[in-house]
This record gives C-alpha cells, structure tokens and sequence, in this order.
C-alpha cells in the first residue's frame, strides 16, 4: 500500500498533514507545532496508523480489536475517502462506507479558533443505508501525537491528568507515559500494537465527577506540548494508546460511548447523529504554554458578556457562614458589612424557599414567609438601598422526592430507568427534553426576575442522573445525552432573553466545570471547600480549567481568627473572581478592614484579569503543599500570590524567566506589614514568611 497524495494545511503555529494512500485510505500523520515528516520516513508504518474516523455498527467485526481499547473497527478502517476541503478556518473530511447492507457517510469538521492553535473536532455521521446501531463513534483520532516523525519511542512523555473530588477539584497527577503504564513495542517483532491504554471518561451527569475533561501531554526531548478538552455537560471519554505497528502514540476522544457509558444509538434511514466536541491543539512549550494557549481558546469561544469584563464582587452568604440558614434578621447585617466593605452583588443562598429542612421538598421555588416573614421582597430591596444588586440560589433540574409538586406530575416530567423514576441523594432529576419541564422553568426564572427583580442567579446541581433514561431512548446514555443538549438550548435562550443576567455555574462546587456549560455562563464556582488552607491550593490551580475571570473562589474569614487568617482568605481570591463570605458582622474592626483592603487593591487591578495569562512559576499547586504560588501574566509585569500553609522553612524562592525591575507588595498594604519580607535579583524573588498560615500579593514589574 502507497502513499498516493498528500494534503497539507497550515494554521498560526499549527502544521497539519493528511495522506491518502493507494487503496483510497486517508491516514492522518501530523497534527502539531512540529513541521511535516518527510514522506520516505512515514511510508513504511502510516497505512498502519489509525483512522480518521472509529464508527461501530452493532454486528460488525473490530478486527484488530484486544482488551478494553476503542477502536480499530472494521467500518472505520474500511471508510472510503470522498473529499477534504479547506474553507477559511474550517476542514472538512468526507468518508463514506457501502457494502450493499450499510451505507453511511462521515463528515469530520476541524474548526481553527482564529488567533489560537486550538481546534474543534466533530463528526457527523449520516444513514443513508438500512437501519442500523451505533455503538460508538469518535470525535477526534489524533495519530503521530507530540513528534511528527515515527521510530521515536513515546513512552517518555509526561501526561498530566486532571483528577476531581468534591471540595478536591483539579488535582493534577503527572508521569510518563510508562509510569502510567504504557509500554513501547512490547512484541518482540514489532509488529503490533499494545492493547494497553490510558484513559479518564465521566459516566454521568457530573462531567467532573472523577476528572476534568482535559489533559495535557509533554514531550521533553522535542519541547512539544499538546493538549484536549471535551466539551459535553455530561459524560465522555478518551483513551491514549499505540498505532502503526506501536510505533506511533495515538489520542482518541469521544463523547459517551456504548463499552464505556451505556450509549447506544439507532439511527434510520436518513438519520444523523453529531459527535460531542473535543477541542485540541499543540504547542512548543510545557505545561504553561498549554495552559496560555487553553486559556486564549476558551475566552474566545466563550459567550460575550460584561461579567467577564468587570469581574463584580459578589457577597454570597452561604460559605462558612449562614450554610442554608437564611432568615431577614440574620440578612440584614451580613448585608450592611457586605455594602460597607465594598461588595457589589449579595446572593441570598439554598434554604430561602422552605421554612426548615430543605434539601428533600425543593421544586417549587416560592420563599418561606417564616424566614421572611415581610416576604423575601423585603430583604431584596434591602439590598438594592445599600446599592448592590440581589441574587437568588437555584437547582433547577432537580425535584426533591417529597416535594408535593414533583409527586402530582407525570413521571416523564423525570429521568426514569425501567419504568421508575430515579432517585439520587432524595431527588428527582428533571427531563429537559420535555417541553413542559422547559416552560416550568422558565416560569421560574421569569418569576424570580420579574417579582424580585434579581440580577443573578446561582444555579447549583447538587445530584446526578447516573447513566441517564430509558424511557423514550435508545439507551439510557443516549436519553441523558438528549437531555444534556436540551438543557443547554433552553439555557441558551435564558441568555437570550436576558442578556445581563449573570447565572453562576455550581454543581457542588467544580463538579460540572465542562466548557459546554462554561462557553454560556460567565462565572463558575470553582470548590466547596471549607477549609481556607486548602480553599488556596484549589484557587492556585483553578486557572488550569477554568479562565481566571471565570473562577468564582469563596475568600470566608472566620468568626474566631487572626489577621493572617483574613490575609490569607483574601489572597485566595483576589486574583480571580471573589466569592465574598463569612460572618463579615462577627469580624473585629481590625480584621473586617482587611476585608475592605483587599477588596480595594481587588477594584484596583481587576481589569487586568480578563487579558492576563497564568503562570505557575513553582509547579503544580496541589493540597497541602507546604508552599504554592499562582500568577496572572501581562507584557509589563506578574501579579503573584505566594502561599505558606505548614512548612519548616519561613523562606520560598520564585524564578522568573524575565528579568525583574522592581517588586511590590499589594496586599496587605506594607506599612503595616511585619510578618513579611522580601528580596529580588535579577531573576528571582526570595520571600519571608515568619509563620506558617499566611499569603500575600506582589506585583513584579519586567
């Protein structure tokens, strides 16, 4: 088999080539920063390497097909070429398949977003044949990954792994791909590949449950990073493994898929199914490149909104604070300390709809008269007198199981399997594939715009649907993923309708943090996390999965603490978006006046959060470090958090590849600063923290 012609592309800093081979076959061989191999050195392995597409139909062969590795199907290997057209910043692959039984077609779109080395990928696939099943199909299949030549081993790239816990979000775990348990070429003639892969997927609702989804992988030998995320507000999976005889590394992504989600999708004639998004790209760089350049893609694909602009400061009285318990008498002085320190949104939190126990009878979402007994438009106005705009907490897609309403509706208002509704954590989950449950709620929050006149919305998801539903689907995944994409039209014409309403994405904190849902809303809670020490470690590396701008951090001093402790808090969120909280009325003078300090010098460089870059110029933060830094890059200068929580050194030095001019400290304001100090050369910043439990705020001027 020969290679016959080849198609090359050029995108910014992104070298892509396509071949096509003599049996009609189009193999993808370059998909980097790296420029094009030389054809004489492919053409021993490439018509080894893997499709562009893997599509499985119930009933046919996986020829080459060992352990739980997706792929190597016989309809993806036997896809004829049709065409390969380039239009602006878009790709289009063409593929079709006919063996008299099954006739389909395969349209890959590879979207370039303009001024980025990210791209999208998707594939639809058409039947245009006799019925058929699907049991999977990829959005994306990257082969040659992060070298562009072959005969180069790939064991030694180092994947950094995303894994997530509530109130543990965005733990990174990094090694090389053997210590992962990859190996290279293991047949002695070195003729196939491994049947071992490295894989992370989301298997319900929560598409962050065990993982963001998201990786990135580093080659050290040639400097070259690449990286993915998914986009789907449900489940997904990827998998890397080997191709071309395991000479090659290969990334495949998907959205569910029936060996790992239940998905299964039966399409007539004429159907169509769309693959989830997975968007990739690759750099020459490590760890931060991937991360600048993820972070330039996301802003761009994001919604275009004034939160994200002027990062608002929003009180929330949840967090360490009333924790559910909202009553006017306590409010009011919450909201006189919130409007004295400087805060511009006060979200009224969970608890506002039920005279007690909440958690089992939500669903109807009118306010409790014993917790307001002048009515909640009282304390909303309130609010507004002190010059700050309201805020409301919801969970929309879910029913509490004794709540009278959710018991006098039909069960297909629900997410049900084997003809009974689900129950998770005392909750039903709602369907939003029926058009009645997407008139409730808007009701809902036209009611809540409309009667109190609310600015914001904090819009939690606190359960799951688990697989999905069965009822009125092909699969219970494919019922949830019909949901999912329900839920985001409906969301997309709240938006619509209100344009200047900010709805917060929660889901227990970072569970749902997906760019499906964070390319609509303009501020995500990043973790529930209640213990301030690891609250910061979390901040630190927030900006690896979520823009700084859109990273919602709860900054809680509490009741019986210190100065350091108010310091502390403070730094967490100053250079994100800051989720104020905490019995701000119980502080002393002393320490609520660090409060409106930091949220001050916050007012002061928050302009500078929607075009800065993150660094990590000490590593991956992750929890309980003993020291950990994050910092927001601009041309001039380095706005930096420094962090100590238990360390035996009271010192902790920061290189700088640029040389410094000068350094500053932010917050706590100087003067009064006698626990810390600092020195700098020409490219390091050597700071002194004389106890554990404390942070501060610089800035380094190039």
């Amino acid at each position: 088999m020969n290679i016959e012609k080849t198609y090359t592309f050029i995108f910014e800093d992104t070298n892509i080539m396509f071949v096509l081979t003599s049996e009609n076959k189009l193999r993808l061989v370059n998909f980097s920063a790296k420029e094009n191999p030389e054809i004489s050195k492919l053409d021993p392995v490439v018509t080894e390497m893997g499709n562009i597409v893997e599509v499985q139909i119930t009933g046919y062969n996986q020829p080459e097909h060992k352990g739980n590795r997706i792929g190597n199907s016989e309809i993806g290997a036997a896809l004829e070429f049709e065409s390969i057209e380039r239009k602006e910043n878009l790709i289009f692959v063409t593929q079709v398949y006919n063996d008299g039984k099954t006739h389909l077609k395969t349209v890959t779109t590879i979207s370039n977003v303009i001024g980025t080395n990210v791209f999208k990928w998707k594939t639809k696939l058409e039947n245009i044949g006799n019925k058929i099943g699907v049991e999977y199909i990829s959005s994306i299949n990257i082969n040659n990954l992060n070298h562009g030549e072959v005969f180069q081993p790939y064991t030694d790239n180092i994947l950094f792994l995303p894994h997530n816990s509530w109130q543990g979000e965005l733990q990174w775990e990094k090694g090389t791909l053997k210590e992962f348990g990859l190996e290279y070429r293991l047949d002695g003639e070195h003729i196939q590949n491994s049947t071992k892969v490295i894989s992370a997927l989301s298997n319900c609702s929560f598409s962050c449950s065990q993982y963001s989804p998201q990786a990135v992988i580093h080659n050290p030998f040639t400097n070259m990073v690449s990286f993915w995320q998914i986009e789907n507000n449900g489940e997904w999976y990827w998998e890397l493994g080997d191709c071309g005889n395991g000479n090659t590394l290969q990334f495949r992504g998907f959205g569910p898929t029936e060996p790992t989600n239940h998905w299964w999708k039966s399409l007539d004639n004429g159907d169509s199914f769309e693959t989830a998004t997975v968007a990739y790209g690759s750099v020459i760089g490590d760890f931060n490149e991937a991360m600048k350049e993820l972070t330039s893609y996301r802003r761009a694909i994001r919604r275009p909104n004034e939160d994200n602009e002027k990062c608002a400061i929003i009180f929330n009285d949840y967090m360490n604070c009333l924790m559910g318990d909202p009553t006017t008498e306590v409010e009011k002085p919450l909201i006189d300390k919130a409007a004295e320190v400087g805060c511009e949104y006060y979200v009224i939190d969970c608890g506002w709809y039920s005279d007690g126990f909440w958690w089992d009878n939500v669903g109807e979402w009118l306010p409790s008269k014993e917790r307001f007994p002048g009515g909640i438009e009282e304390v909303i106005q309130y609010i507004r007198d002190k010059g700050m705009v309201p805020g409301l907490w919801l969970e929309i897609e879910v029913m509490g199981i004794n709540s009278d309403l959710a018991n006098s509706l039909p069960d297909d208002w629900f997410i049900c399997r084997h003809g009974i509704r689900v129950k998770d954590h005392s909750r039903y989950h709602l369907d939003f594939r029926n058009p009645k449950v997407r008139e409730y709620a808007s009701s809902v929050i036209d009611r809540l715009i409309s009667d109190y006149k609310v600015g914001y919305i904090k819009m939690d998801y606190n359960i799951t649907a688990g697989i999905g539903t069965d009822l009125n689907a092909d699969s219970p995944s494919d019922g949830l993923l019909q949901h999912n994409r329900a839920y985001i039209k409906w969301l997309d014409k709240v938006f619509e309708k209100y344009p200047d309403l900010i709805i917060e994405n929660c889901g227990s904190g970072g569970m749902r943090h997906d760019y499906m849902m964070l390319s609509r809303h303009s501020i995500q809670s990043v973790t529930d996390q209640t213990d301030y020490l690891r609250n910061g470690a979390i901040a630190a590396i927030s900006s690896s999965g979520v823009t700084p701008e859109q990273a919602a951090i709860w900054s809680y001093p509490l009741s019986e603490g210190d100065s350091e402790e108010v310091i502390f808090n403070m730094v967490n969120a100053m250079l994100f978006r800051i989720h104020q909280s905490g019995h701000l009325a119980e502080l002393s003078p002393k320490r609520l006046e660090l409060v409106k300090q930091g949220l001050d010098v916050y007012k002061d460089i928050r302009n500078v959060i929607p075009k800065a870059l993150p660094r990590w110029l000490t590593g991956i933060p992750k929890l309980d470090d003993p020291w950990f830094t994050f910092a927001l890059e601009t041309d001039e200068s380095y706005y930096l958090g420094v962090w100590r929580t238990e360390s035996l050194s009271n010192q902790f030095t920061i290189d700088f590849e640029d040389e410094i001019s000068s350094v500053e400290v932010l917050y706590p304001y100087p003067e009064n600063d006698d626990n810390s100090d600092f020195e700098f050369s020409k490219h390091k910043l050597n700071v002194l923290f004389s106890n554990d439990k404390m942070a501060r705020l610089y800035k380094v001027n190039k």
